[in-house]
């Protein structure tokens, strides 16, 4: 039964112990609706951001005739739709189950995938990791355990280009120049050796290394299960366990007939900067959804000649198919397609009036942040939402009139002169 769902109440840890949750998980997604303060809203989980032009065009229409007429694009490089009216839940379902959009109704919201969007198309990078999305999210959605993750366990794949490694993934993979794959999984990293047997013919180069990261992935998934289960805590992710009940991490992949050599690593690694906007090789896109809001509008003008569309972590898309000369197309539609334009790595939670727990119209703000090089992330309260990982300015509303800033208050008439120099100055390693 489709149902809006409330916030999940926690028992508050003490100092330095793991939280208890004490009910299961309620993060939103497409069968499991939120009450927010701007009508319900829809997640729906996107591995590695993938959408065909006909899904996109389907979430248009979607948006328009159910929502607030826009969807946002999440630091997962998910979807969300906001406005969406009281009892729009089955015919929103049957939409996006036409469309493709749900494979598995029970495994929905375990669908976290992130995956280095540009693999396979600028040259860069030691393996298609798209395809090991695909092939991941198959294997999810056909183990019935899986769909007791929760839904904020994160998997990220990435190439070896190291855009998605530090962005928090519960279990990592990213593809080695030799053909192996490094695995980490809560502190551990493990060495996953290539694959000794030739792939079959016409299979996509890397197809047998990805098979095996795949399969390493789900078991380290289950392992996490596994020590959640005997925890007892009802922990979310793995940082979540009581301290000495980590997961069998080297038994799972042992039992799974993987070869794993643990190895020393500092995962995760530092998050890298936002990937400017602009072409990829010559058969793709990179354009920013200014805070991270694509209108029916934009999303159209997307899918207009594209292959697919791939939605990034930092809240932008990657459009597969066109050429470089559709730029200013899209720059005609609102979109961010050159890195000196100052919206270039704002980005905001839902602030007001859209949330109920914010202080501050913060997207309002947002929009008249000056530029520079630095990212910066406007919150409309200390809970921090969907804000990005690495180096970033934090501006926290306080209250409708004040922003907490590199520690100080900042009346809001005096925002957008404190942003700026702090987008400027140089931050301390």
């Amino acid at each position: 039964m489709l149902a809006a769902m409330p916030p999940t109440p926690t028992t508050p840890p003490e100092p330095g112990e793991a939280p208890i949750r004490d009910r299961g998980d309620a993060c939103p997604g497409a069968l499991r609706l939120h009450a927010a303060a701007d009508g319900l809203l829809a997640r729906l989980r996107l591995p590695a951001g993938r959408l065909t032009s006909r899904q996109v065009r389907v979430l248009a229409d979607a948006a328009e005739e159910m929502g607030d007429g826009s969807l946002s694009v999440t630091s997962r490089g998910n979807a969300e739709l906001r406005g969406l009216r009281d009892g729009c839940g089955a015919g929103l379902a049957a939409l996006l189950a036409d469309a493709g959009l749900l494979p598995s109704p029970t495994h929905e919201r375990v669908r976290n995938i992130v995956a280095s969007p540009a693999a396979g198309l600028d040259g860069l990078g030691h393996a298609d990791v798209q395809l090991w999305a695909r092939a991941l999210d198959a294997a999810l959605c056909a183990e019935p355990r899986a769909a007791a993750l929760s839904g904020r366990f994160l998997f990220a794949l990435d190439d070896g280009r190291g855009d998605v490694a530090g962005l928090g993934g519960d279990v990592t993979l990213v593809a080695a120049p030799d053909g192996a794959v490094l695995l980490a999984a809560g502190t551990e990293t493990f060495r996953l050796a290539a694959p000794g047997t030739a792939t079959a013919a016409g299979a996509p180069a890397g197809t047998a290394t990805g098979t095996t990261a795949v399969r390493a992935a789900l078991a380290c998934a289950l392992a996490f299960l596994d020590a959640a289960e005997a925890a007892g805590t009802g922990a979310w992710r793995p940082r979540e366990l009581p301290a000495g009940q980590h997961p069998d991490w080297a038994g799972a992949l042992a039992r799974a007939a993987i070869t794993a050599e643990p190895v020393p690593s500092s995962f995760p690694p530092p998050a890298p900067p936002p990937p400017a906007p602009g072409p990829l090789g010559d058969r793709a896109l990179h354009v920013l959804a200014p805070l991270g809001r694509l209108t029916a509008g934009r999303l159209r003008a997307l899918a207009e000649g594209a292959d697919e569309v791939r939605l990034t972590p930092w809240r932008g898309v990657v459009v597969v198919g066109p050429s470089a000369d559709r730029l200013p197309a899209l720059a005609a539609h609102g979109l961010v397609t050159d890195p000196a334009d100052a919206r270039t790595g704002v980005t905001a939670c839902t602030g007001t009036p859209g949330c109920a727990k914010s202080l501050a119209d913060v997207r309002a703000d947002a929009a008249r942040a000056p530029g520079g090089p630095l990212p910066v992330h406007y919150s409309g309260c200390e809970r921090r939402c969907g804000h990005p990982h690495g180096t970033r300015i934090e501006v926290t509303a306080l209250d409708p009139d004040t922003y907490l800033l590199d520690g100080a208050p900042v009346p809001r008439t005096a925002l957008a002169e404190a942003v700026a120099a702090a987008r400027t100055k140089p931050m301390e390693s």
